[in-house]
């Protein structure tokens, strides 16, 4: 039997934290010029850092879930064409500006992977939250890599010399490897790992709310309207059909399923800008995301009952 969550409550502490860098970005000294050294901060070393954690701590064993893997890859697959390919929709595609869909597309797919944690544990327990950290081990490396395509061709940089500098893909490479060589972060130097990972949460949300700015999301409506479609209503009922097809069991089902729902990452915000790209208009779509995660989460549950 699922136990009852609080969704509002749940996503409250991230929406604060996105309020509470706009309002002191805009009301005190701390202007944009400060959050841009943070922005610097979070992207090169606190964000890698988060990653790099995740990955390392999450278990990757393929064979005990190979249902549950193929369907997540499949759902990320169709989310990432179906963001990709959004310029090329008829009608739709002449109003979208191309920068502004490079910066912007990650928001289609990429998932708040701590949310998704909490949610597992909450309404699975343990079982679904080993689940849900091998699908943060599993589909973090795959969505960041596809996050950073559109964005080197978008901001006319190489694609292969930008994923060998990206110090997100850096960590995840380094993640991986040292997950599946047996590897494990010393428990001396563990808390302080642990410390930059909340720190990376906290200044990230933070600093997409200092850049954020509502306008870009009014000139980029129908961009907006459907990049959050495909995170929030169509993933969810593309999550239902896999876990049909796959033949996915309860517990498995309901992983998929909230996977599928998410609140895009609060990292989309710092990848775009420090690449050059139109930051404050993807930090209004994580901002969008996060609120409309309140109703895209138990919509999604209804579909499993």
């Amino acid at each position: 039997m699922l136990r009852p969550v609080n969704y509002a409550q749940l996503l409250l502490p991230d929406f604060s934290l996105i309020l509470l860098g706009f309002l002191i970005c805009r009301h005190t000294l701390l202007n944009r010029p400060v959050w841009q050294s943070v922005e610097m901060l979070v992207y090169y070393l606190l964000f890698p850092t988060l990653l790099f954690q995740s990955i390392l701590k999450s278990p990757i064993q393929l064979d005990a879930a190979s249902g549950l893997v193929g369907a997540a890859i499949a759902l990320g697959a169709l989310a990432v064409a179906m963001s990709y390919c959004l310029p090329w929709v008829p009608l739709l595609g002449k109003r979208i500006d191309r920068r502004d869909h490079a910066a912007a597309a990650q928001v289609g797919f990429r998932f708040n992977s701590y949310i998704m944690l909490a949610l597992s544990d909450r309404l699975l327990g343990a079982q679904g939250l080993l689940m849900m950290a091998m699908m943060i081990g599993i589909c973090v490396p795959l969505f960041n890599i596809a996050a950073v395509w559109p964005m080197t061709r978008g901001s006319g940089r190489g694609f292969l010399g930008e994923l060998v500098r990206n110090p997100l893909i850096i960590a995840t490479i380094a993640g991986l490897v040292c997950n599946f060589a047996g590897l494990s972060i010393p428990a001396w130097i563990e808390p302080v790992f642990t410390r930059i990972s909340a720190a990376s949460l906290a200044l990230g949300l933070m600093a997409a709310g200092a850049g954020l700015q509502l306008g870009e999301l009014r000139r980029n409506r129908g961009l907006s309207l459907s990049l959050l479609a495909i995170r929030h209503a169509i993933q969810p009922l593309l999550a239902w059909l896999l876990a049909r097809l796959f033949r996915l069991d309860p517990p498995q089902t309901l992983v998929l399923i909230l996977l599928s729902a998410s609140p895009t990452a609060p990292s989309a915000f710092v990848l775009a800008a420090r690449m050059g790209l139109n930051g404050p208009y993807v930090a209004g779509l994580v901002t969008l995301s996060t609120m409309l995660g309140v109703l895209s989460l138990p919509f999604a549950l209804s579909l499993v009952g």
